[in-house]
C-alpha cells in the first residue's frame, strides 16, 4: 500500500534497479475503468503476510517491515527464503528447504484505530496451505477475496500528509463516479527508497461497490 521512511529495509530486496524498475510478479487484476491517474480494478484473490503495529507513521513502518522482511528471509517454519526473484514454489516440502520463492509487489499499508496494518502480497501460486508458516506470532497469513478497487496512482515523495491529500482526491473521484466506498483507504508502494522520486510508483486504494 506512499513510501515513507519506514521502508528502510528495501535496500535488502532484489528485483529493482537503482532507477526502481521492478521485474517481479505483481498482484493480478483487470482494469475496468481508467481516467487520467485513476482506475477501477478487479483484483483476483490473494494470499498476504500481514502484521499490525501501534505507533506513529515512521516508527510503525520500521517495525512492521522488520517483521515482514524477517518472514520472507527464512523466519518461517520451513526456513524458506521468499525472495523477489523466481522461481515460484507452489508446495513446500522437506526437500524444498532453502529454495527461493518469488514475492510479488506491492507492499500495502492500511491505517487502523491505534496504528498501522502492513501486508506483503505473496505469489499467486500460494494458498494458505502452501505458504510457509511464520515463526513470529506477530506475522499472520490470510486471504483477501476478489474485490473491486478504486485506485489513484502518483509519483514523488510520500509521507502521511501526501497520503491524506491523495486519499481525499480519490474519495472525491469515487463520489463523482457514483461509486460507494466499502473499505478504508490503503497505500501501495512499488519501489525501494533509493528510486528517483519522479519514477516512484505509489497508489492509494479504496474498495468500492
Amino acid at each position: 500500500m506512499r513510501y515513507f521512511s519506514g521502508l528502510l529495509l528495501f535496500p535488502l530486496l532484489s528485483g529493482c534497479s537503482i532507477f526502481g524498475i521492478n521485474s517481479v510478479e505483481e498482484a493480478s487484476y483487470d482494469v475496468l475503468m481508467s481516467e487520467d491517474n485513476y482506475e477501477i480494478r478487479q483484483y483476483e484473490p490473494m494470499v498476504i503476510a500481514e502484521t499490525s503495529v501501534e505507533g506513529d507513521f515512521t516508527a510503525a513502518g520500521n517495525l512492521a517491515f522488520r517483521r515482514l522482511f524477517g518472514y520472507i528471509s527464512r523466519d518461517n517454519i520451513s526456513s524458506s527464503k521468499i525472495a523477489m526473484t523466481a522461481p515460484v514454489i507452489a508446495n513446500q516440502t522437506e526437500s524444498d528447504l532453502g529454495k527461493n520463492i518469488e514475492m510479488t509487489v506491492p507492499a500495502l499499508q492500511e491505517r487502523e484505530d491505534q496504528g498501522w496494518r502492513y501486508m506483503f502480497v505473496l505469489p499467486a501460486d500460494y494458498s494458505l496451505e502452501t505458504a510457509p508458516v511464520p515463526l513470529d506470532e506477530n506475522v499472520k497469513l490470510s486471504t483477501i477475496p476478489s474485490k473491486k478497487v478504486a485506485v489513484l496512482r502518483f509519483s514523488g515523495l510520500r509521507d502521511e500528509q501526501v497520503i491524506n491529500e491523495k486519499t481525499h482526491l480519490l474519495e472525491q473521484w469515487i463520489v463523482a463516479n457514483n461509486l460507494t466506498p466499502s473499505s478504508k483507504s490503503r497505500w501501495a508502494g512499488f519501489n525501494p527508497p533509493w528510486t528517483i522520486p519522479f519514477l516512484r510508483r505509489n497508489e492509494i486504494m479504496i474498495d468500492v461497490n
